[in-house]
């Protein structure tokens, strides 16, 4: 009976051992990731290359869509239901992080040996910052800067190797520049009542000495009354104040525009569309010599304080922020870092823009950081269009934004 007894034990023992490494290779930690990417974007993509390493980790894939980001997920996370991993928009990273929803990774980073915080462009490395530590990884990053053409410029005496570089040029080129018996406008640009106003106004604010805690500065009030002037005297679009950034670089695009403000992610569609010459220069300065600013878009990578795999989750992010250099080559999207040489793509203009778009990454700030940031930007949003539409003057307008800002700001 012993014998019998001792052989049964280990017939148990050993078919323990199996089961527990059925189990274990079973019983993969699972992750779910949230992002607003398609198929031709990054995360899903980086998400089928992170699984096929089969190193005990799998993420499952949400799309989510860019108006239920942040009311699905904060959501998601009242009701302990919020993904492990999400990718949110740079402006609204504070909300999350303020309130606890975002896990504090600045332990984890300290000790990483992929993602170091002297790597980032500043303005992508402040927008995940909250109290001095950090709630999340840059995702990717995007600017804007001038968009000009030089025929236009040529056929008007303009030299197309001097574009504007102050506010009073600009000006004073767009005059020149705009033909109305041609249907050509001197400037395209977006005021709309929406995040794309603000973000192509901000930095002209910057510039001029303010920010959204400071946003009826003088220099802001000048930046504001410029921009009145270029719709009042019709050197761009009156439909400036209700389209966005894709709507007013086709303009340019179609030779209706001599100049736009807009981005990198416009650079293939330029090549494609645009049927002259063209370049980009940095946004023009209040003055010469002035400080630069830019506006700074794109995402950030988090992951939720309520995660269950921490670790895991973090080790996700070091994976994608290690395929950062193939940001721009496989998905068109700048990195957010300092440390990657983009290669050149053989194509001329787009290759002699990006040096200009990565000289303006520098520059670029970011919106906030602030939990509040979508009643900061409607203020100023507001100020743009009553300014632009005659309501009120400039100044009365941002020192009516002010007021409601500093109500948010307490």
């Amino acid at each position: 009976m012993a014998i019998r007894k001792y052989v049964i034990l280990g017939a148990l023992a050993l078919a323990g051992v199996s089961l527990f490494g059925l189990s274990a290779k079973a019983e993969d930690v699972t992750l779910t990731l949230w992002s607003l990417d398609k198929d031709t974007q990054p995360a899903p993509n980086l998400v089928k290359e992170f699984n096929a390493q089969n190193n005990g980790i799998k993420i499952e894939y949400r799309l989510i869509q860019f108006d239920d980001v942040v009311t699905e997920a904060m959501r998601a996370y009242a009701t302990g239901q919020a993904p492990d991993i999400i990718a949110v928009d740079n402006p609204e990273h504070a909300l999350f992080s303020s309130r606890g929803a975002f896990l504090d990774l600045t332990d984890m980073i300290s000790k990483s040996s992929v993602i170091k915080p002297d790597n980032y462009f500043p303005g992508p490395l402040k927008s995940v910052e909250w109290d001095g530590k950090y709630y999340g990884v840059p995702k990717a990053t995007n600017t804007i800067a001038l968009y000009y053409n030089k025929d236009m410029f040529k056929a008007k005496g303009l030299d197309p190797n001097k574009p504007p570089q102050t506010w009073d040029e600009l000006v004073e080129d767009a005059r020149k520049l705009t033909d109305p018996a041609k249907n050509i406008y001197g400037l395209a640009f977006s005021a709309k009542a929406n995040e794309e106003g603000t973000f192509q106004f901000l930095p002209w604010a910057q510039m001029g000495g303010g920010g959204y805690e400071h946003i009826n500065a003088d220099g802001a009030v000048k930046a504001l009354e410029i921009w009145k002037t270029i719709i009042d005297e019709k050197l761009a679009s009156p439909d400036s104040l209700t389209r966005g950034q894709w709507d007013s670089t086709g303009t340019f695009n179609s030779g209706n525009a001599a100049m736009a403000i807009s981005g990198p992610w416009e650079l293939d569609r330029m090549i494609q569309e645009a049927k002259f010459d063209w370049g980009v220069t940095l946004l023009p300065v209040p003055k010469e010599g002035a400080e630069r600013s830019s506006a700074m878009g794109d995402f950030n990578w988090a992951i939720f304080a309520s995660s269950k795999h921490p670790a895991e989750a973090f080790k996700a992010l070091e994976y994608f922020a290690s395929q950062d250099d193939k940001m721009f080559k496989n998905f068109g999207q700048l990195p957010a870092r300092s440390d990657i040489s983009i290669p050149e793509s053989g194509q001329p203009l787009k290759d002699a823009a990006l040096k200009v778009f990565l000289e303006q990454l520098k520059y670029a700030k970011p919106r906030g950081p602030h939990p509040q940031w979508p009643k900061i930007s409607k203020a100023i949003q507001d100020a743009i269009q009553a300014a632009l539409t005659g309501q009120m003057s400039p100044k009365d307008a941002l020192d009516q934004a002010a007021d409601k800002i500093k109500a948010v700001l307490g």
